[in-house]
């Protein structure tokens, strides 16, 4: 008998048989508002701009239905381009446009799982596919260009790039009527194939040609493909691993890296017949390989170094690396890092830069871009607490650094080019504004960095137009949730083009958050977003929520988030609070946004858990607090989320009266012995101390946490009786790809805090 209402496409299950009667009836009559106006607004989570008309194009996810939308100068109105208007589950990413703005490409269906399937949360009976999609930017159908994911599209629109079991592929995306399509023309068979893990296809700006990397394990070359000759010429071919390139803004040079090659010690050795076989070797390197999957192992994976070197006596294996050359690798002078910069044409190569001998800072130049005459590469400082950028000219010199401004640089999407050649860089940092992400820009030849964006909002996703006149960016406000605005180059207030909110969309049931500090046991500060209810009136005691994000490398703003997931857990937050909850959102240690040391804090995750600690600060912050019921304070959170809802329900059940475990961890590792520190740094090394009751939600086809984290949790709670609600969702993910799904987990989420915090049902 299942006492919670049936589900569609779920399976229920409910602990503690004894209680049902009670129970139904606490549920009969326990009620909350929905939480689907909530999530109602049309979400756009990436954007692309064309590098010569004014046009951007973006992915919107507008209640479970995924879209393109493009816009154009001079009006910027929003036009959907594509109709895929059913809540199946079915992932849209990778959007691409081409030069012109006339033609967008991009992928629909999830990434593969590590048993090759890919995502079916629909239950089709036919399965589910991965493929890449396009359309025409002025309208129409769009159509499948073929199976296959990151595409790499043309300048002109025509054609579009693959990888696929080590091998390039292309596909024709323009079709024309009554011409018949080869076999290379969906990408069926490559267009180049070649022996090693070829991979990083990167067109030239004429679209002529073709550069890419070639991973022979122990080195890897850069070739370039003539698209009219059909002719493959590498380039300065060496014992070295060359990658990464990245063409001139003219396309008349290329630029890569080089590092040495694979010394005899880090060798991958296998075959049989031992060391030296080519048989072998050959084939390890056309062994299958993930779709998409960049070059660059260079003997870095498999069976290589470690592996043979553990077969080794110790003595033996030190004296080796104390002689040069058998476990190290370096270029003559003692550097080991180049930029060569080449004429693909000719197929040679000029070293124009090395890195110094010992060099702790330029040890990689990977993610390189040609921008102006220089090349421009993010940097991992050692002991600088912020990520930054450098530039070396194109002819020679010493890096310089770009990005001064102290804030976060997160990733790929928080960085861009003017479109002039790529004169000047464009970034999203939260210096100087630490809780949140403002839009900057500086000169690639060097200078001071000039915050464009103003106000009080969160910018990200710059994407400067071909005009130069604005940037477009995605914006996020305490009250507007994710939109498409364009700031003026010259710097300004975001201006707002998509969505247009409903009248349904709850805009005054918002409060303005606020940041307050805590302090963990060990005295670290920690930041803290606060949503206090509008209705709280003097002397009331409220019961409270602590909320705790996943990654753990993420960063909760005082605005609607940038991420998916966590623009829902704000509007969840906000969802609490108007029901009359107090919200805590922790911006625990080993989260990103306050410096690298905090980001790298230690004794985290399985070497102790230290992060915890700010949790129970938090929570303590709420007891004494005047308007919080010390005795109602629950505790929710997705991923590592749900691995410190666990540790609290488990570690401190006289705090946390309730919590909702969204697809947690709770066994770091797979030891289970009481003293080994990463058990009892998890959730079930202090599993006899949980009393609280629990609701759980997991996808089983979850690529992120294995979903053995889930029915061992469960085995552990059923053997304690202790009270738990679970949901388990058969062929969805770490995070639910239907939105029905969503809707229906927040709102019994809900019912269940209403009824273990804010009732105290027993």
């Amino acid at each position: 008998m299942s006492i919670l209402p049936p589900l569609s496409r779920r399976l229920v299950a409910l602990a503690i048989p004894a209680l049902i009667a009670s129970i139904v009836h606490a549920q009969s009559t326990t009620t909350v508002p929905s939480i689907g106006p909530w999530l109602s607004p049309a979400s756009p989570l990436t954007l692309v701009s064309a590098r010569k008309a004014d046009r951007i194009a973006w992915m919107v996810y507008d209640q479970g239905l995924r879209n393109v939308y493009t816009a154009a100068a001079p009006d910027f109105k929003p036009v959907r381009a594509t109709n895929f208007l059913t809540d199946d589950g079915t992932d849209l990413t990778d959007v691409r446009i081409s030069d012109d703005g006339s033609m967008i490409v991009f992928v629909r269906g999830s990434a593969p799982n590590r048993y090759g399937w890919v995502a079916n949360p629909s239950h089709d009976p036919r399965g589910a596919e991965r493929a890449i999609w396009a359309v025409r930017a002025n309208g129409g159908t769009p159509w499948r260009v073929a199976e296959g994911a990151a595409p790499e599209l043309s300048p002109d629109g025509r054609w579009v790039l693959f990888t696929r079991d080590g091998q390039i592929y292309r596909a024709r995306v323009a079709r024309t009527p009554g011409v018949p399509l080869t076999p290379m023309d969906t990408g069926a068979t490559p267009l180049i194939r070649a022996w090693g893990r070829n991979g990083t296809p990167r067109w030239s700006p004429d679209g002529s040609k073709i550069a890419f990397v070639s991973d022979r394990e122990n080195h890897a070359l850069v070739a370039v493909y003539d698209v009219a000759k059909r002719s493959v010429t590498y380039v300065s071919p060496s014992v070295d691993c060359d990658g990464g390139p990245a063409w001139s803004p003219d396309g008349k040079s290329l630029a890569f890296s080089r590092r040495p090659g694979v010394p005899f010690g880090n060798q991958t050795q296998r075959g049989l017949g031992g060391i030296g076989n080519p048989a072998g070797a050959a084939a390890n390197a056309l062994a299958p390989m993930p779709a998409g999957n960049p070059s660059g192992g260079c003997g870095g994976g498999g069976f290589g170094g470690q592996a043979a070197q553990a077969q080794r006596p110790d003595s033996a294996r030190q004296n080796m690396r104390r002689s040069p050359g058998f476990y190290s690798s370096a270029f003559e002078g003692g550097h080991t890092l180049k930029l060569m910069i080449a004429d693909p044409t000719a197929g040679k190569a000029r070293e124009v830069w090395h890195n110094a001998p010992g060099d702790s800072v330029f040890t990689s130049l990977n993610n390189m871009v040609w921008a102006d005459d220089r090349i421009a590469f993010p940097v991992n400082v050692p002991k600088d607490e912020w990520e930054r950028w450098y530039a070396i000219p194109a002819q020679g010199g010493q890096p310089v650094r770009l990005t001064t401004t102290d804030g976060l640089i997160e990733d790929a999407t928080s960085v861009a080019f003017t479109r002039d050649g790529g004169k000047s860089l464009i970034y999203t940092t939260n210096a100087e504004d630490i809780e949140r992400r403002h839009i900057w820009s500086v000169p690639v030849a060097g200078g001071t960095p000039r915050r464009l964006s103003v106000g009080d909002g969160v910018e990200t996703y710059p994407q400067p137009l071909a005009s130069g006149k604005q940037i477009a960016v995605l914006y996020f406000g305490a009250k507007i949730p994710a939109s498409v605005a364009l700031v003026p180059a010259g710097g300004g207030e975001p201006r707002i083009i998509f969505p247009t909110l409903a009248k349904s969309f709850p805009t005054a049931a918002h409060v303005i958050p606020e940041v307050v500090k805590t302090k963990a046991a060990d005295g670290l500060e920690i930041s803290n977003t606060l949503f206090l209810p509008r209705d709280l009136k003097a002397g009331e005691k409220r019961p409270a929520i602590v909320f705790v994000h996943g990654g753990p490398r993420r960063q909760m703003l005082p605005a609607y988030h940038y991420m998916q997931f966590y623009h829902w857990s704000y509007a969840v937050n906000q969802w609490l609070a108007d029901q009359g909850y107090v919200v805590l959102s922790i911006n625990y240690r080993s989260g990103v946004g306050y410096g690298k040391s905090f980001r790298d804090a230690p004794n985290t995750q399985g070497r102790g858990n230290s992060e915890y600690q700010d949790v129970v600060a938090g929570a303590k912050y709420l007891q004494a607090r005047a308007d919080v019921d010390p005795s109602r304070i629950g505790i929710w959170g997705l991923s590592y989320g749900g691995l410190l809802t666990s540790q609290a329900l488990a570690r401190n059940s006289d705090i946390f009266v309730a919590g909702v475990d969204l697809a947690g961890v709770h066994l770091y590792g797979n030891v289970i012995d009481s003293t080994n520190l990463a058990f009892r740094s998890s959730a079930v090394g202090a599993i006899d101390g949980w009393k609280s009751p629990v609701f759980l939600v997991h996808g089983d086809d979850d690529r992120n946490v294995d979903f053995a984290q889930t029915v061992g949790l469960v085995q552990l709670l059923r053997a304690r009786n202790i009270y738990h609600e679970l949901i388990v969702v058969p062929d969805d993910l770490h995070e639910s790809m239907i939105h029905a799904n969503w809707i229906d987990t927040f709102d019994r989420m809900g019912v269940f805090l209403k009824r273990f915090v804010w009732d105290k049902q027993r």
